[in-house]
């Protein structure tokens, strides 16, 4: 069950003037080093890069459309913040998944999650990755089939197992040795024996922020494999008539996009697993997406074909597959802010402030994640201002993107875009400082379609009981 929040280093800030690359030996210049090839003919005052937008995106004099709708008119229409989805993008991306690997390939739900996402990608095949009770609840109210849907996490309380194994989950990824005891009790309980995954963790370091490194022996997750206590873990459920092993689960990390990671956690995982012959190997998700200027990643095919590759030079029989999430939703969506405040600073900097923030994207907060910004009513302008795009919280933190480029005529009322914001925003988001959370809506064929409302002061009362 990974972590799939990313670390984007963002540029080294210049007062009011273009971007500059980071230090090679900076923490950012070292994490971009390992963020694929650069692409060298993008700069970062130049017009956004179309590659970094939704598939089904046009340009026309100046203002852009996505799915066939004009997102300064979606702004009008639903307000700000307003995450905009590519529905067309998604169901793309789920196809190629399937594709790459198999029927058994699981959407990670944590990327982005609301009935209408569980929906779309069951309808194209995929199953579904659901890491927490809440998220099991939302894919079963969805209408997905129980048996198509993977129970992740690394702390599953007992309430969760039993929501699991009563609905007919079609795979529990057990962590832990905590965990086994839980499903002997549950066995004892009910007589329930739910087909397991049990989560191998490689040891392998891939090259991303501390905190999406899931595979090194030195994490949360999982039955490390250099102590021996995957063998113990296999060991012992293969003999437990509480479960039924049918394979193993791994996960190296978030955000990577160097293939040669991959293999090297097939080859562990080959290793450990080669004595059981296990039917089914899934190697979890992780893969990388451009957020900024220069950026590059293999697609969902290509991770595919590696991975694929990996294991047939290991020898590997068993089933393969994965469990991609950010790579399906992140370029599928553009989030829209209304421009608020302007602050300049002569020599210092410039600081563009929207009506959303770190309640609906906390990553750059978190993680230093990087993305671009860009004005949907001058989508192909030159972006030769450097600025900070800022939220509206009480947090000096509070910050969307870092080292933005945005066009010199940004105004109070401007529809502003942050693309790829498609995957742990919403999901991720808050309602730090009261503030209510943002509506998604889906785009195709020139219609709307509202697949969260937004969330209203009224709501944010729902769970009061002040006379208790």
């Amino acid at each position: 069950m990974p972590d799939e929040t990313t670390p984007a280093p963002s540029p080294v800030s210049a007062p009011d003037g273009p971007r500059a690359a980071p230090s090679p030996d900076s923490a950012a210049g070292r994490l971009a080093a390992a963020r694929g090839p650069a692409l060298a003919s993008e700069e970062p005052s130049s017009p956004l890069p179309r590659r970094l937008l939704p598939d089904n995106h046009e340009v026309s004099q100046g203002r852009l459309t996505v799915g066939g709708c004009d997102l300064v008119e979606l702004a009008k229409a639903h307000g700000t913040p307003l995450f905009v989805y590519d529905a067309e993008h998604l169901r793309s991306r789920c196809r190629e998944a399937v594709a790459a690997f198999g029927p058994d390939v699981a959407y990670a739900a944590k990327a982005f999650m609301c009935v209408a996402m569980a929906r779309l990608a069951h309808s194209e095949g995929m199953c579904i990755d659901v890491a927490t009770g809440g998220e099991l609840h939302v894919a079963l109210a969805a209408g997905v089939p129980a048996d198509r849907l993977v129970l992740h996490g690394n702390n599953k309380s007992m309430g969760e197992l039993r929501a699991g194994v009563r609905a007919g989950v079609g795979r529990i990824v057990v962590d832990s040795f905590d965990e086994l005891d839980r499903l002997d009790a549950l066995h004892a309980e009910t007589g329930a024996r739910p087909r397991v995954l049990l989560r191998f963790t490689p040891g392998v370091e891939a090259h991303t922020h501390e905190y999406l490194v899931t595979g090194a022996d030195d994490s949360k997750f999982g039955f490390t494999v250099s102590t021996g206590a995957a063998a113990a873990a296999m060991e012992r459920a293969r003999a437990s008539s509480a479960v039924e092993v049918v394979g193993v689960h791994s996960h190296i990390g978030s955000q990577v996009f160097e293939a040669s990671s991959f293999a090297k956690a097939v080859a562990v995982i080959a290793a450990a697993v080669e004595p059981y012959g296990v039917d089914e190997i899934s190697f979890g998700g992780g893969l990388g997406v451009p957020y900024v200027v220069g950026e590059s990643a293999p697609t969902i095919t290509e991770w595919g074909e590696a991975v694929q590759s990996a294991c047939r030079a290991a020898g590997v029989t068993a089933r393969v597959t994965a469990e991609p999430g950010r790579s399906i939703v992140a370029a599928a969506a553009v989030t829209l802010y209304t421009v608020g405040t302007i602050k300049r600073i002569p020599g210092v900097r410039t600081y563009v402030a929207v009506d959303g923030g770190m309640s609906d994207n906390p990553r750059t907060m978190l993680y230093g994640s990087g993305y671009e910004a860009f004005l949907p009513r001058a989508t192909d302008a030159p972006r030769e201002l450097a600025a900070s795009v800022v939220g509206k919280h009480c947090e000096s933190g509070d910050v969307l993107v870092r080292d933005a480029a945005v066009p010199s005529d940004i105004a109070v009322g401007d529809i502003l875009a942050t693309p790829v914001t498609g995957a742990y925003g919403h999901s991720m988001g808050s309602n730090y400082n009261k503030v209510p959370r943002p509506a998604v809506v889906f785009v195709a064929g020139g219609e709307t379609r509202l697949v969260v409302r937004r969330e209203t002061h009224d709501d944010l009362l729902a769970c009061e009981q002040p006379e208790a």
